[in-house]
């Protein structure tokens, strides 16, 4: 066999094709049958006509550029009534991408139903946000999509889709683990070629929704069928492998039995008479492979075998000589010595693709940094607050952290970033627990079967060699950009100088002149704000109120959610009708009495405020409460917002439910499909009512703010429950809002970033008002965005259950060159 030794150019991304080694291979013979082949390197130099194959990894690496995304949770199920806390991480490549600041991340039922949605901010590739559930949620599976505007260009497969089971102890359907052993095989050839006499290696891959815990095969001749050939035994749920060396006009199948009983035969392909046979060993040191012709009319000369590390060539060797074995060693350094999928794919000396082979670089020795934690004070006692201190000299300055309670099981997790970083971002084959896979007991071998079953599906050799490239309509841009149309009398100002103000929240507004294009429009770029802007148009400098009542504007994002268009993958539950005495997880009602505890200190503090308000005399607000309401919404669990007699800064505001946001405890909003706000108190969806009538959001989103004399948020007690009650002006009534302020048409909000919940870290205390009997917090640390600053030690610090011993201690973290800190533990 010739050996190919190789020297090779330090692969960095990007690089263009002009910027690595040319490679050729030139053979002499030595005493008589003792061949072996030198490489000369020279440096590549511009030419005037590039082969298809150059032009290939050119188009490859100018217009492939693609992006990923790893969705991390707080935990992995959730009841009705939960808030989903979520991180999120955004690759390109094996980098933290520097493409995208906005990720749509979003939530639907399983009926393909939006729920809720959040556009998120990204700061070098890292996100994150919350979801809020309603405790009247039925009981099923649920989905978060997540997606940054710029991978709409490519394959929806690509794009992040988690499955999240939500229990309801109230549902009529319970969700139950499918019993189903309804799976199907493959087997895949390595490198995709099978020819008579030459040992190959296959992969069998199993596919299903809930795969058998084990599995066995062997393989048979067809005309000998009660002599197995081989056999072989699965690695994991996912693969097994097997090497058969085929004879000529032999017919081969194997046959696979799970643990279950059920067994399945599948067919091998056909061997050829002729064609390329590959090998390839993985280890340290990087990646051996040898190839093999058979009865190639030019034997090997003139192939080319070609590396690609995401779309990017980091290898390549040409064999420019009469043989019909070549091999070679590819190190480590093609990466840097990193982790990561390599591409191998054989071509011929016309350019076709004959072999392509999957692999993964130094699979037994993951460049993962672990954390360093110079001091932890930890115990088991019930509400006790424990600390974990992190070094403040290590490169590594911002940290994702989750620290829940440890039940002992020992139970792994299914996936995590290591998994999507090296697998599931680019495979769209289900993986079942690919997180296995870069355990700290990994089976290297079962990687490697996994890698021969899979394809590089984000493009295809064959359209990148015809000259084919993706059509890129949404380009990248730089945070949230907005297309505003400023109309006077009807018409259109084109080629026309405005004025526009913008006011971020309560700042001081800004005015800024601006030119409309030929079509009218004026652009708002890159905007980064998690607070509503409102924009004014204005005719003049001056920002006089007169002649503003014929402007009108409307502001448009230009960047906007895309329809979901294909399915969900499918998962391992199913739902059956509930039993009688309907059984939860114990997870599960851990987090209902959660939900309760929450609800009592709520409770608590609405109390608290109230006996501070007995013995007050009357005031304008008390007046104008009776004055407006009738017994039947009189509640002393109430919160009144009084517009006649005080001023509620609600200017700028389109409506009211977007001002109500945030402003008394326990009320919180969702959108619905029409984008308006839907109030909810305590997680409950409340009722809505215009001067005590029954109403809907859409009635009250269209009624101008300046309208509204009182709204009165009743909080389950009462006549009606849990409400929103808003009253319109009566009589002589004047809102106490500043007339300048008052919103016309020729203004608009725009509302930016979603800005994340605030995870509270303060124990349920044993002396609160409110006793909490038995505190059973499953996540008791949620930090996205842990950092360290000026050398003082990043501290975890949270509080004890009153049941956890031991504790899960979740680390991400990204220093200033990419580098990955992945560190999980179980502390006591």
């Amino acid at each position: 066999m010739k050996e190919i030794h190789l020297k090779f150019n330090q692969y960095q991304f990007p690089k263009s094709l002009n910027d690595y080694f040319s490679i050729e291979l030139k053979c002499a013979e030595i005493f008589m049958k003792n061949i072996f082949c030198v490489l000369l390197i020279s440096m590549v130099t511009p030419v005037l006509a590039q082969t298809k194959l150059e032009k290939a990894i050119t188009n490859l690496e100018n217009n492939y550029e693609q992006e990923k995304v790893y969705l991390l949770t707080d935990k992995s199920q959730y009841a009705a009534g939960d808030k989903i806390w979520f991180k999120s991480f955004v690759f390109d490549g094996y980098n933290r991408s520097a493409l995208s600041t906005t990720l749509f991340v979003e939530l639907y039922n399983s009926d393909k139903k939006l729920i809720d949605w959040k556009t998120v901010l990204l700061t070098n590739g890292e996100g994150s946000g919350d979801f809020q559930l309603k405790e009247d949620l039925p009981e099923q599976v649920y989905f978060v999509r997540a997606y940054t505007p710029y991978m709409t260009n490519f394959n929806e497969d690509f794009q992040i889709v988690k499955t999240l089971p939500v229990y309801n102890p109230n549902s009529t359907e319970s969700l139950v683990i499918s019993k189903s052993s309804d799976w199907s095989a493959k087997v895949f050839p390595e490198g995709g070629t099978f020819i008579n006499g030459m040992p190959t290696k296959f992969a069998v891959r199993l596919s299903a929704n809930s795969l058998p815990e084990n599995w066995t095969g062997k393989i048979i001749d067809v005309q000998n069928p009660k002599t197995p050939l081989t056999t072989f035994k699965s690695f994991d749920k996912n693969v097994a492998s097997f090497t058969i060396t085929p004879a000529s006009g032999k017919k081969y199948q194997a046959v696979i039995q799970d643990n279950a009983g059920k067994s399945q035969t599948i067919d091998l392909p056909q061997a050829a008479d002729s064609g390329l046979n590959v090998e390839i060993h993985s280890s340290k040191e990087g990646i051996k492979y040898s190839l093999k012709g058979v009865n190639l009319k030019q034997q090997l000369q003139g192939y080319k075998i070609i590396g690609l590390i995401n779309n990017h060539l980091a290898y390549r060797a040409n064999i420019n000589h009469l043989t019909n074995e070549a091999s070679s060693l590819i190190p480590t350094k093609i990466s840097n010595g990193a982790n990561g999928v390599l591409q191998l794919a054989v071509f011929d000396e016309q350019d076709n693709l004959v072999a392509q082979r999957l692999c993964f670089i130094k699979p037994g020795d993951l460049k993962v940094e672990k954390a360093e934690i110079i001091a932890q004070s930890l115990k088991q006692t019930p509400r006790s607050f424990n600390s974990i201190d992190l070094s403040p000299e290590s490169y590594f300055k911002n940290y994702t952290v989750v620290v829940s309670e440890d039940d002992g099981s020992q139970t792994p997790d299914e996936e995590n970033i290591l998994s999507a970083l090296w697998l599931t971002g680019d495979f769209t084959s289900k993986i079942d627990s690919p997180a296995q896979y870069f355990s700290k007991n990994a089976n290297t071998e079962a990687l490697d079967a996994l890698l021969i079953s899979e394809n590089w599906k984000r493009f295809d050799w064959n359209s990148v060699l015809s000259g084919t490239a993706p059509t890129i309509k949404t380009q990248s841009q730089q945070y949230l950009s907005y297309r505003v149309k400023p109309i006077k009398n009807n018409a259109l100002l084109i080629n026309s100088d405005v004025n526009l103000v913008l006011q971020l929240g309560k700042n001081q507004p800004a005015f800024n002149q601006f030119k409309t294009d030929q079509n009218g429009y004026v652009y708002l770029n890159n905007l980064n704000n998690d607070e509503p802007v409102n924009v004014s148009l204005f005719v003049n400098s001056d920002n006089k109120e007169s002649g503003n009542d014929n402007l009108f504007l409307t502001v448009e994002p230009l960047i906007n959610p895309s329809e979901f268009k294909g399915n969900f993958p499918g998962t391992k539950y199913t739902l059956v009708k509930a039993a009688k005495n309907k059984t939860l997880p114990p997870a599960i009602s851990r987090a209902i009495n959660t939900q309760k505890n929450y609800k009592k200190i709520e409770g608590n503090d609405i109390q608290i405020q109230e006996v501070a308000l007995v013995g007050k005399k009357k005031d304008p607000k008390e007046e104008l409460d009776k004055q407006l309401s009738t017994g039947m919404f009189s509640s002393v669990n109430s919160t009144v917002f009084d517009f006649v007699n005080e001023d509620q800064h609600a200017a700028g505001y389109t409506n009211i439910l977007d001002w109500l946001q945030g402003k008394a405890a326990g009320l919180t909003f969702q959108r619905n499909n029409s984008g308006i706000n839907v109030p909810y108190i305590r997680g409950q969806q409340a009722k809505l009512y215009l001067d005590e009538v029954l109403t809907d959001p859409t009635m009250i989103s269209s009624m101008p703010v300046n309208n509204i004399a009182m709204v009165k948020i009743i909080k389950g007690s009462g006549l009606i429950g849990d409400a929103v009650a808003i009253y319109t002006m009566k009589g002589n009534m004047k809102s106490k809002t500043k007339v300048k302020e008052e919103p016309k048409n020729n203004s608009a909000i725009i509302k930016g970033y979603d800005k994340p919940s605030e995870f509270l870290v303060e124990m349920i205390d044993e002396d609160a008002p409110a006793k909490i009997e038995n505190d059973t917090r499953e996540t008791l640390y949620w930090n996205p965005n842990l950092f360290d600053s000026d050398y003082v030690p990043p501290r975890i610090k949270f509080f004890n259950n009153d049941s956890a011993k031991q504790y899960k201690v979740l680390i991400i973290s990204f220093d200033e060159d990419d580098h990955l800190l992945f560190d999980q533990q179980i502390l006591k």
